[in-house]
């Protein structure tokens, strides 16, 4: 019987899930701060390690915040208590909260960020955008088809409904009828080529570089900004399952939380006064 989880467990359940190995040999993965041997209390998981979800954490008395952004990216030189991720650090140690993050490995696994985003449009017989060399079946982004054609405006009506945004920056024309669909959660500008490739009708990403939606007018691409926030965060209450199956098959009560006063830092104002 299992007395307690502590935190190297849950570590290492989420690198069978998402294997470290796989992420990017620029990123950083796994384990950010905290005492290995420090036994779990509560997980509170959100897209962004923020000093706002560190105090949920604290009122929640969860001792693991799983992000999927790293608490630290860069290497740190020094800790300035006084800037954002200064003071998150010196707020963590202080109430022995630990951070793991998940990151790009969390995007080239089969069940990750870009396959939520492809369930939650309904997209069919889907495969990664770019295939990994070493294995097909991974991949950043994913392709695949609607299980029946929309008319271009309702698919971006369904889009935006599905992704609880207010509104849509679009490239190229929109078609007619979508048929087939290509998706990269997070920052994808990077590979509209590959979806064009693909034969999608359809590229729905975040963070559109302007050369890339100039390419997109004259290729006939139709792609969708639906900004970073939107198009990663579907991959939380994934994440709260998965943990809370972790936990129940260890036969251990621990909460396990989705957070909820993340919001999307960016949002539209709209100038009611001004004529186009």
């Amino acid at each position: 019987m299992v007395l307690s989880v502590q935190l190297k467990d849950v570590v290492g359940f989420l690198g069978q899930l998402a294997p470290w190995e796989l992420a990017e040999s620029w990123d950083n993965v796994g384990l950010m701060v905290g005492n290995p041997d420090k036994d779990v209390e509560g997980v509170l998981v959100s897209l962004d390690p923020t000093l706002p979800v560190l105090e949920e954490a604290i009122q929640n008395k969860a001792n693991i915040i799983l992000t999927h952004h790293p608490l630290i990216f860069h290497p740190l030189k020094s800790i300035n208590t006084a800037s954002p991720i200064g003071k998150f650090l010196k707020k963590a140690l202080i109430h022995e909260i630990a951070v793991i993050s998940c990151h790009t490995n969390l995007d080239v696994i089969g069940d990750g960020v870009s396959d939520a985003l492809a369930a939650i449009l309904g997209l069919q017989s889907t495969r990664p955008l770019i295939a990994a060399k070493h294995d097909p079946g991974l991949g950043f982004g994913k392709v695949g088809n609607l299980s029946s054609p929309m008319q271009g405006p309702a698919f971006l009506d369904f889009v935006a409904r599905q992704l609880s945004v207010t509104g849509l920056p679009v490239a190229g024309t929109v078609p007619e009828i979508v048929t087939s669909v290509a998706v990269c959660g997070g920052s994808g500008s990077d590979l509209a080529e590959a979806a064009v490739d693909q034969g999608a009708e359809v590229y729905l990403t975040a963070e559109v570089k302007h050369s890339v939606a100039r390419w997109a007018e004259e290729v006939g691409l139709c792609i969708i900004d639906a900004g970073h926030f939107p198009t990663e965060n579907i991959i939380i209450p994934r994440l709260v399952k998965q943990l809370t199956a972790f936990f129940a098959e260890k036969n251990m009560q621990v909460p396990v939380l989705a957070s909820k006063v993340q919001r999307n830092p960016l949002r539209f104002h709209i100038f009611n006064d001004i004529k186009s």
